[in-house]
C-alpha cells in the first residue's frame, strides 16, 4: 500500500553541469600475482586525475567483476566524492561492455576513456583541449604520444596532408616518455631508431600534434559515439572490440586521431616503481574552472570515409608509395627502413 506522495514527482532534474566525463573500467578479481599492486596503481590513477584536472569533470568507475574488498575500497572513494559515479558488476562483463554501461548515456561534450593504470600529469586536460581547439577536425586526442602510431586509423590525415608541408616527421619532444611507455607494456627498452622522430601535423598558429593515438587514455568528442554498434561486444578484452567501438567511430565523421606533442600522462602497468611516486609528488592541485571549448558541429561523412580510409588506405599501404611519402615527409632512406 502506498501512503503519501513521492516528493520527487514532477520535479525537474538539477545536475551540476560539466563538459567533460572520464570513464575508467576496473577489473581486479583478487590482490595477488598479476593483480598484487593493481589497486595501488589505480589509486595513483584516480588521485592524479582528481589533482591535475582543471575543469569540474566527472569520473565514472565501472567495477567489472572485482573482488568484494576492491568494491569496498571503491565505495570509500565514492563517499569521499572522488568518484562521481560507481557501477559495480558482479560478473566480469569485459572492458568495452563496462565502458558502454556509461558511454551510452553520457551527455558531456568530451569523454575521456582511460585504463585504470594511467598516471595523469600536470596540465594534461589543458593540453588535450588545446589540441581540439587548434585542430578543428580532431575527434580523439590522447595526452600520451606513442611511437609508430602514424598508420593506425589515420589514413584521412595522410590523405588531407599528402602534399602539405604541415605534415612532417619531427624530433620527438620527450624521448624518455616513449621509453617509459615501452617498459610499461613489457619491453625492456626502446631502440633509438623508434624515438628519434615522430609524425606530426602543424596548425595555423604553428602548434603541433602527433598523428595517431593509443587506446590507454583518449579524450573523444561525444558525437563520434553516435555510430557505435547498438549491441555489446562478445570479447572481454581485445579482439576487434577496441577497433569497432573506439578507433573507427571518429573516421565516420572524417575526424582525426591525434596526441599531444609532449607527454602529459604515463602508462604504469601492473607494478609500482619509484618514478611513479616521484611524478605523483610533483603534481599540483589545479583550481577547477569550467573551460568552455567551442567546436564546430561535425556530421557523418560516409563518402569521405570510404575514399580516405578504405580506398586511399590501400594505395598508401603499397610499399613504393609509402617510401615516396615518407621521403617527402622528412625521413632519410635509412630511417624509412624503421617505419615501413
Amino acid at each position: 500500500m502506498r501512503i503519501g506522495e513521492n516528493t520527487s514527482k514532477e520535479q525537474l532534474v538539477n545536475i551540476n553541469s560539466s563538459q567533460h566525463r572520464v570513464i575508467i573500467p576496473l577489473y581486479i578479481p583478487h590482490e595477488k600475482d598479476y593483480y598484487k599492486e593493481a589497486f595501488t596503481i589505480f589509486n595513483l590513477c584516480i588521485k592524479s586525475l582528481q589533482k591535475t584536472s582543471n575543469s569540474k569533470l566527472k569520473i565514472s568507475v565501472i567495477s567489472n567483476g572485482s573482488s568484494n574488498q576492491i568494491n569496498e575500497n571503491l565505495m570509500d572513494l565514492y563517499q569521499q566524492e572522488i568518484i562521481n559515479e560507481l557501477i559495480i558488476e558482479r560478473d566480469a562483463i569485459g572492458k568495452l561492455n563496462s565502458i558502454l554501461k556509461v558511454l551510452r548515456t553520457c551527455e558531456e561534450k568530451f569523454i575521456t576513456i582511460s585504463d585504470a593504470d594511467i598516471l595523469f600529469d600536470n596540465n594534461w586536460e589543458e593540453k588535450v583541449m588545446t589540441v581540439f581547439e587548434n585542430f578543428p577536425k580532431a575527434a580523439a586526442v590522447s595526452p600520451i604520444p606513442v611511437f609508430r602510431t602514424q598508420n593506425h586509423y589515420t589514413s584521412n590525415i595522410l590523405f588531407d596532408y599528402f602534399f602539405s608541408k604541415k605534415l612532417q616527421f619531427t624530433k620527438v619532444e620527450n624521448p624518455e616518455a616513449l621509453t617509459l611507455f615501452a617498459k610499461s607494456i613489457g619491453w625492456s627498452r626502446l631502440d633509438e631508431k623508434w624515438k628519434d622522430v615522430i609524425l606530426t601535423i602543424s596548425a595555423k598558429n604553428n602548434s603541433k600534434a602527433v598523428v595517431g593515438c593509443n587506446h590507454c587514455a583518449v579524450t573523444y568528442r561525444r558525437e563520434v559515439f553516435d555510430v557505435i554498434p547498438k549491441q555489446n561486444t562478445n570479447y572481454k578484452l581485445g579482439g576487434n572490440s577496441e577497433g569497432v567501438y573506439l578507433d573507427q567511430p571518429p573516421l565516420f565523421f572524417d575526424g582525426y586521431r591525434l596526441a599531444t606533442e609532449n607527454n602529459y600522462a604515463f602508462h604504469m602497468g601492473n607494478t609500482t616503481e619509484q618514478w611513479m611516486y616521484n611524478v605523483f609528488d610533483n603534481l599540483k592541485d589545479q583550481e577547477k574552472q569550467e573551460r568552455l571549448v567551442y567546436l564546430k558541429p561535425i556530421k557523418k561523412q560516409l563518402f569521405k570515409n570510404y575514399i580516405k580510409n578504405i580506398l586511399f588506405k590501400k594505395v598508401i599501404s603499397l610499399k613504393k608509395i609509402r617510401m615516396f611519402f615518407y621521403l617527402k615527409k622528412g625521413l632519410s632512406k635509412a630511417q624509412i627502413k624503421n617505419f615501413i
